[in-house]
């Protein structure tokens, strides 16, 4: 049984008063914060309940300029707009801070930045980056140039992002400046400017040995040019530098060694990668390479073993199709509807999909289109999983 003592009573009144005083010095500290508020805050706050942002935002402006002490209250009322989207709003917020004479220049620099802020929000990347550009020479001057390199990338100045980039050591990689060479490449690459893309090619190479775009590029670049050993070496390359995405040449390597007449040699080469970094698509160019080479019955062979070590859905659909090849015609129909089934369903799942924000995509992209990150899409699709228990 709990001993229990009389006294011991006065302790719960006790801590009832504590906790009373304790609650009427918490009150009385926000009474005395909210006296404190300039009056043409609340009034502010009044205009915008009654739908009058107009005057809601010429409110909160003078509210800044009484009382600097409640700007971070009206720049964070800027932030709300600009998150609903009413980036007009944002806009005339911080356009009349910064008109004003008689606000401090921190004040006004901090308004500067939220202003460009509600410019890239509202996707007037010129207005933006000017904001930005004035933004350079003062205390801003890091949050600004970071800003501009969003606004490059997004208008492709991939000029002026590795000059950027090249300012922010500790924000922009070389992973980074590697690939906006390899978009100046690529886009040379596009108007036949060849000699033009070699130089970017190596910028690239330079600042990340291991850039698998570069490598890969540069392949495409002797290709064209009838070097195709000098292609094949460039693309072999990649094996050094981040194998899985050896996946993505594997129907490269097919037409070049086919160019060469050295079909043999480019089977073998892409055995021995298919042994070592399973992949569905050099999968299926080494089954293509094999039904050429040794007929229905190796390629056969080859996709049922592949997919005893691998088994994957795509590989078993890959199985149905080598199967049909080789099976009678009575039995073709069901082997039709299975493969018809299994493509069905594959089909949906044939995705890449982005390591850091998830983004499913039909095709690869070097460049996230969601989330902006650079090689952020492994080579291998979603339906690349394990099909055992």
């Amino acid at each position: 049984m709990i001993d229990f003592e009389y006294w011991q009573l006065i302790l719960f009144p006790l801590f009832f008063g504590l906790g009373w005083a304790a609650a009427r010095i918490d009150i009385r500290h926000l009474v005395k914060e909210s006296r404190a508020l300039p009056r043409s805050y609340f009034q502010g706050l009044n205009f915008l309940l009654n739908e009058q942002p107009d005057r809601a935002i010429e409110s909160f402006v003078e509210a800044v300029t009484v009382d600097p002490q409640t700007s971070e209250l009206q720049f964070g009322r800027g932030r709300l707009f600009r998150r609903r989207g009413e980036t007009e709003r944002a806009i005339r917020m911080h356009q009349n801070l910064i008109e004003r004479e008689d606000i401090r220049q921190d004040l006004k620099l901090q308004a500067m930045a939220e202003l460009g802020q509600d410019y890239l929000k509202a996707g007037l990347l010129d207005r933006a980056e000017e904001i930005f550009e004035k933004l350079r020479t003062t205390s801003l001057a890091e949050e600004a140039k970071r800003n501009l390199l969003e606004i490059y990338q997004l208008e492709k100045d991939w000029q002026k992002a590795i000059v950027i980039a090249s300012e922010l050591p500790d924000y922009a990689s070389h992973k980074e400046i590697a690939e906006y060479y390899c978009e100046l490449a690529a886009a040379e690459m596009l108007r036949s400017r060849r000699d033009l893309a070699t130089p970017y090619l190596q910028s690239a190479l330079e600042h990340n040995r291991k850039c698998v775009r570069a490598s890969l590029l540069q392949g495409d670049l002797h290709f064209q040019q009838d070097q195709v050993p000098m292609a094949i070496a460039c693309w072999q390359r990649i094996e050094q530098q981040d194998p899985p995405y050896l996946a993505l040449v594997a129907k490269r390597l097919l037409e070049a060694f086919r160019k060469l007449e050295r079909r043999e040699e480019g089977l073998q080469l892409l055995r021995g990668y298919l042994e070592h970094y399973p992949s569905l698509d050099l999968l299926d160019v080494v089954f293509q390479l094999v039904l050429e080479s040794d007929g229905p019955d190796a390629a056969y062979r080859l996709v049922r073993d592949e997919l005893k070590r691998n088994p994957t859905l795509l590989g078993f659909d890959k199985l149905l199709e080598a199967r049909l090849l080789v099976a009678p015609p009575e039995s073709r129909s069901d082997l039709d509807l299975a493969k018809s089934i299994v493509q069905g369903y594959t089909r949906r799942l044939a995705r890449y999909r982005c390591d850091n924000c998830g983004f499913k995509a039909r095709q690869f992209y070097w460049r996230c289109p969601a989330c902006g990150g650079w090689e952020t899409y492994s080579p291998k699709r979603t339906e690349e999983f394990d099909l055992t228990p």
